[in-house]
């Protein structure tokens, strides 16, 4: 779990960096070590002893000794002594979700801000809108983040915690008598965010389970240990709780714990009406217990089908349940391409040859490689003639490949007017355009919208890149009449995009579910710039899980055939 002690590390620096008002290329080049880090597959103290740090894209010889300093003592002196050089208390606001570099800076410039009981005191009485950018609802939000920090119960993105919730799995399943095992709440329901993580046992020696989950090397603090309970706090603060259930109990108690508590409720509305009573220990007539070693006896105990853990939200899944509408939702093997990874060509480390290895690896058959366009110049953005350069690599590329299929894309940006970066007569050279907003977050909702609309109205703009541009703890979804998009998305043809990057996860579940229900189809795409983020495609299943998605609402589960007919006849469509 070095790797994310790390990145914590250097996304601080970076933010430093940026309240100081640091060159942007060394801020981004920090922030680009910091991702690249965490998407390792590798130990990093493995990497370090083999002398390979610098083959980590983007780490050079300057934060390749940073980074061995940090795993040898813990800390690094260059971010102690950058700290002492922005006001005290500056950096403690960025604990803040929602509180970003710049806006720390705006508050101590124009309201000498430098600590959260400041910002507190000044959000409460109502004196931070009318600053640039806060606004009523931005107070909100502040105050909101400000008492999930002071309650230590911060939400993280599911996919930086979902890392760590398979290292405990797996390390108990290794060392422990563990008969079963499973992660619950949030985490099996696939929450955008999470709170703290759940994980249930079946085991004969609940005590030594105990031990050996108190000692991991994760562990910074044990909050409680009893002899079938124990709670943690591991090195980077997320609180974990290990629960060791009897056998004749795991479903009831997996039913229990994975929530949601709405969910919940009318499954224990149900059991009422039938005389049972329905609890973490079982299904119960009386004091005689019916069922509860398997989630399937639960709910067949009420009259309902195994209910998938994405969709318990009491969202409409107990309804559909009952009248045997519940959807197939997409698989991971319904899969078959991803819709947006950079390359070496902008500010990616693959190779096209790199991307379709590990899409072989992956069991895909096409990705499109969509890199930035040019008015993105920190990221690399490509001028038109280096474009051409790349398609025709694509296109050289796709013919001696005898299975993995490559797709010449672009991730155009949306400029203040709704224009595009690039011509119609270069875009219609390019085998599918993503059009994403990457500037001008600021402007009111009805510019913002107009935007969006424009960039869709446009024939050879196939999908619209993460819609609402939200960054989790960075930057919250810029206003957008997401009904208007969504509106005009089904009568352009044009696709809207699951962002899987874990920070992202943007078209959101609910929006998602209500795009497909407009017959406006969804692509997800990893976003990935190194190639092992490829697996965040994972993610973006989740999204479409827990958004009542099936197969057919995705352009992911389209063959490279189809998918090359359906941006053909869409094109046209819309050309008339």
């Amino acid at each position: 779990m070095d790797k994310y002690t790390v990145a914590a590390i250097f996304r601080g620096i970076a933010d430093v960096l940026e309240i100081k008002g640091e060159n942007p290329f060394r801020i981004r080049a920090y922030q680009r070590a910091a991702q690249n880090i965490e998407s390792l597959t590798e130990d990093l103290s493995d990497l370090m002893a083999r002398g390979e740090l610098e083959r980590v894209p983007g780490i050079g010889k300057d934060l390749a000794r940073k980074i061995a300093e940090i795993l040898t003592t813990g800390r690094l002196r260059y971010y102690e002594e950058l700290k002492k050089e922005v006001p005290p208390g500056l950096v403690e606001l960025l604990a803040v979700p929602g509180v970003g570099p710049r806006t720390a800076r705006l508050l101590y410039d124009q309201m000498n801000v430098t600590s959260i009981d400041e910002l507190e005191r000044l959000a409460r009485e109502g004196r931070l809108r009318g600053l640039p950018g806060i606004k009523a609802k931005t107070e909100e939000n502040i105050l909101r983040g400000i008492a999930l920090v002071r309650q230590g119960t911060a939400r993280r993105p599911l996919g930086l915690v979902l890392p760590l919730v398979e290292y405990v799995v797996a390390y108990l399943q290794e060392r422990a008598p563990v008969e079963r095992i499973s992660p619950a709440g949030s985490v099996r329901r696939r929450c955008e965010t999470v709170g703290d993580v759940d994980i249930l046992v079946v085991s004969s020696a609940p005590e030594r389970v105990m031990e050996i989950f108190t000692t991991m090397p994760l562990v910074r603090e044990v909050m409680a240990r009893g002899g079938t309970r124990a709670s943690v706090r591991t090195t980077d603060g997320l609180q974990v709780d290990v629960r060791v259930v009897e056998r004749e109990s795991f479903g009831a108690a997996l039913c229990y714990f994975t929530g949601s508590k709405a969910h919940n409720i009318r499954i224990r509305e149900l059991a009422v009406r039938k005389g049972l009573k329905i609890n973490e220990y079982g299904v119960f007539r009386s004091d005689e217990r019916l069922a509860g070693r398997e989630e399937e006896e639960v709910y067949a105990a009420v009259g309902l089908p195994w209910i998938p853990p994405e969709l318990r939200e009491d969202r409409g899944e107990i309804e559909a349940a009952q009248a045997g509408r519940l959807p197939r939702l997409v698989e991971r093997s319904d899969l078959k391409g991803d819709l947006h990874v950079h390359s070496r060509y902008s500010d990616g480390s693959g190779t096209l040859e790199d991307i379709a290895a590990r899409a072989r690896q992956l069991g895909l058959e096409w990705v499109a490689v969509c890199d930035h366009s040019r008015s993105l110049k920190v990221a690399g953005g490509l001028e038109v003639e280096e474009l051409l350069v790349k398609l025709r690599a694509v296109r050289e590329f796709n013919e001696r490949s005898p299975d993995v299929k490559l797709l010449c894309g672009a991730e155009v940006d949306i400029d203040g007017r709704g224009g595009l970066d690039y011509s119609d007569e270069i875009l219609a050279q390019l085998d599918l355009v993503v059009a994403s907003i990457h500037s001008g977050f600021k402007q009111g909702e009805a510019a913002l919208t107009a935007r969006t609309i424009a960039a869709m109205e446009n024939p050879y703009v196939d999908l619209i890149g993460h819609p609402t541009g939200r960054l989790f703890g960075e930057r919250e979804a810029y206003p957008l009449d997401l009904t208007a998009v969504l509106d005009a998305a089904a009568r352009t043809g044009t696709a809207l995009e699951i962002n899987a990057y874990p920070k992202r996860l943007d078209l959101n579940d609910v929006y998602s579910r209500a795009a497909a229900q407009k017959g406006v189809l969804l692509g997800i795409g990893s976003d990935a710039h190194l190639v092992d983020q490829m697996d965040y495609l994972a993610l973006g299943l989740d999204v479409a899980r827990r958004g009542w998605l099936t197969a057919r609402d995705l352009l992911n589960t389209m063959t490279y055939a189809e998918l090359r007919s359906w941006l053909s006849a869409r094109r046209a469509r819309a050309a008339r």
